[in-house]
């Protein structure tokens, strides 16, 4: 989404010149892809929403306590941690399965990985699944219900941020006309428009995989 909203706004110096507004207009179009995601996987019984409720306080935690760190080492950080989810998803479509008796960790396990997903979710303009995924996966998750779960675990990384996003906005200048702070809504209400219409048919496509396998 980053590179695309990148690419479009290219020849429209205020949007690029304005703290990466297309960054933060991604993470924001997030918020509602996710609802709509979570509500497809929800009624295939595809959230495990103990792992949710476990998880969101190290979520929100981990988002506001990197809010500032759009710039420097930190995003080249949060590629590195990113780029080890993506391995460890790798290791998994090989299908080198976890320690069957592995679990779920205790709460502060649970608040730390909240934390570093979604510190490194929110430097990244992304919504966490790259890792979320992997992580519930290798506590012997089932796979649909890591992928439904990662859905939801979307939500409040968005939230989280795009209030950030909005409020160390708000009153900017050189910001172009159509933004609520940081997040630009013509690229939000179309993007949105289109997310909402196909993310239930990933959950539909999700589930209808893991039942023929």
């Amino acid at each position: 989404m980053v590179p695309m909203l990148a690419g479009l706004f290219a020849n429209q110096g205020s949007i690029v010149g304005s703290s990466c507004i297309w960054r933060r207009t991604s993470m924001a179009t997030i918020l509602f892809t996710s609802m709509s995601s979570v509500r497809a996987h929800h009624v295939r019984g595809a959230v495990h929403w103990k792992v949710l409720t476990r998880i969101t306080p190290g979520i929100l935690a981990g988002v506001w306590g990197f809010s500032d760190g759009g710039s420097g080492a930190w995003p080249r950080a949060g590629r590195a941690v990113c780029a080890a989810g993506v391995r460890v998803g790798v290791s998994l479509l090989l299908d080198r399965k976890p320690k069957p008796m592995r679990g779920l960790p205790g709460p502060l396990g649970m608040f730390s990985a909240g934390a570093v997903i979604s510190g490194v979710s929110s430097l990244m303009a992304i919504g966490g699944a790259a890792m979320t995924v992997p992580f519930m996966i290798f506590c012997n998750i089932p796979p649909i219900q890591a992928v439904g779960t990662a859905s939801a675990i979307g939500f409040p990384i968005a939230l989280s941020s795009t209030i950030g996003y909005v409020a160390t906005g708000l009153g900017a200048v050189g910001l172009p006309t159509g933004s609520l702070g940081y997040v630009y809504l013509p690229a939000l209400v179309g993007i949105s428009v289109a997310s909402m219409m196909t993310a239930p048919l990933g959950a539909r496509l999700a589930t209808g995989c893991r039942q023929n396998d």
